[in-house]
């Protein structure tokens, strides 16, 4: 356990995260009736394309059946989550019932911090929905 994160070390981390974040998510699946509604999210930076990492996230909803009932992306890079926009209103989204979930490529969507990435998914969690990923926590 890493005193500083209140988290195990950063694999083991990072394989306890993604089991909450899995849990949560067949949580979440397995209570909703009918359609399931999920959001694309990725973060990029100022000067990248979003299309790739909203194709992997795409794939996913694909390969699941799940209906994508928006897309969208920051373009602020590694921010702290809660600085942005696109992220709060999907959170917003969440909480009114709107969508079951975020999907992203990835957890460096979401943050590439433990700390924030469990305060996240707390944050979803908390909403009633969930996070789903294209890649598992350890690949980022």
């Amino acid at each position: 356990m890493n005193a500083a994160t209140a988290l195990p070390c950063p694999r083991a981390a990072q394989s306890h995260l993604g089991a909450r974040r899995r849990t949560q998510l067949e949580t979440v699946l397995r209570d909703a009736a009918g359609e399931t509604r999920f959001a694309l999210y990725v973060l990029v930076g100022p000067r990248q394309d979003p299309a790739p990492r909203l194709a992997a996230a795409q794939a996913l909803a694909t390969r699941h059946g799940w209906t994508v009932a928006d897309r969208t992306f920051d373009l602020t890079g590694p921010t702290h989550p809660a600085t942005r926009p696109q992220l709060a209103r999907l959170l917003g989204a969440a909480r009114r019932r709107e969508i079951h979930g975020i999907l992203a490529a990835s957890q460096i969507d979401i943050s590439d911090d433990d700390r924030e990435y469990a305060a996240m998914l707390a944050q979803i969690r908390d909403a009633g929905a969930a996070l789903a990923l294209a890649r598992e926590e350890n690949v980022l």
